[in-house]
């Protein structure tokens, strides 16, 4: 059967009604008891760690204040010493001084010995290389000395004498009087029969610098004539002819170079000429100068080279390069230096 409800004040309700009352409060008690002192442990626990922390902070300030007391009494001791080592050492320092000035010169001295005797060996090398190059030098072959001068006369001209018969300062040939360049068939050029080129040198040729071999004007036979129109009327005084060496010579002879010559003034028209000297040219000295016999000095605008032998060659004869010398005022007019002033 459904149990009846009643109040708990009822007298008539039964009695575990009262118990179950009781055991709620006691429960309750028991969870207040449980929060108090889960509060107390909390604040236990902060306390300790407010006490460990105050401890730490103490630790370190001791160790510090014991660093700055064993600095305090090292600066003490410091400066209770420092006086007396200044005094030692203001007395000590002049003989350091003096010293470190002597171990300086010494050290300057004995570097600038050792300077001075590099320099010294440094002139003795090359003055062994000097003595080497001479020893050298003297023991060259005359054979090379000879090949020597060659080169020096093939590329400086030592002749210093003005060149009335240079081409580019207008002189010329006169055609009328010269022989006529002699025609060989390997200077021709052929295409079907037709001739193309000639390279045949005109006489004109040997009017210019450039002697290399080859490069001459060659007349039939061994005897011809060639005639220069000079740049300007000019006192002579001597005619140089200069052939290509044997050394460079594509022959490996000397068979067409000219031998015995004669050289004439030719002025006035009809043109006269006026004998200046017979000579022969050897062709060993690849450039040789001749005296011209022109006494009592006259001025000519043409000079004639006649050519009568050769040395050897029956076909043609060579002539590389003829210069005239002489002066464009009289020889007894020309401008000597003044003399030098008398001193007191």
């Amino acid at each position: 059967m459904p149990r009846s409800s009643r109040s708990p004040g009822d007298p008539g309700a039964p009695l575990e009604d009262v118990g179950t009352v009781t055991h709620c409060f006691s429960v309750s008690c028991a969870a207040w008891f449980t929060c108090f002192a889960c509060s107390l442990r909390t604040q236990a626990q902060q306390v300790l760690f407010n006490t460990c922390r105050c401890k730490l902070l103490c630790q370190k300030l001791v160790e510090k204040t014991g660093i700055l007391l064993l600095c305090a009494f090292g600066f003490w001791m410091f400066s209770i010493h420092l006086p007396s080592k200044m005094k030692v050492w203001q007395v000590s320092a002049p003989r350091l001084t003096g010293l470190t000035l002597t171990s300086q010169y010494h050290l300057h001295s004995s570097t600038h010995s050792h300077q001075i005797s590099g320099e010294i060996q440094d002139l003795r090398g090359s003055m062994n290389l000097l003595i080497a190059k001479l020893q050298k030098m003297e023991a060259m072959s005359d054979e090379q000395k000879v090949a020597q001068k060659i080169m020096k006369m093939i590329h400086g001209d030592y002749i210093e004498k003005p060149d009335f018969a240079l081409k580019s300062t207008g002189a010329s040939i006169d055609f009328e009087h010269t022989s006529a360049t002699y025609n060989h068939e390997k200077a021709h050029s052929y295409w079907n029969w037709i001739q193309l080129w000639n390279y045949a040198q005109p006489p004109d040729v040997i009017l210019e610098p450039n002697v290399t071999p080859g490069n001459c004007w060659a007349f039939e036979g061994n005897r011809g004539q060639v005639t220069i129109q000079l740049a300007q009327k000019v006192y002579l005084s001597n005619l140089t002819l200069q052939h290509i060496p044997k050394t460079i010579s594509p022959s490996g002879s000397l068979d067409t170079a000219p031998k015995d010559f004669v050289i004439y003034g030719m002025e006035g028209s009809p043109k006269e000429e006026v004998f200046l000297g017979a000579f022969q040219f050897q062709p060993e000295n690849i450039i040789q100068m001749f005296p011209l016999q022109n006494q009592p000095a006259r001025a000519f605008g043409t000079v004639k080279v006649k050519i009568s032998s050769n040395w050897g060659n029956p076909a043609f004869t060579c002539l590389y390069r003829v210069r005239v010398h002489g002066s464009v005022a009289p020889p007894g007019e020309q401008a000597s230096p003044e003399p030098l002033p008398e001193r007191d």
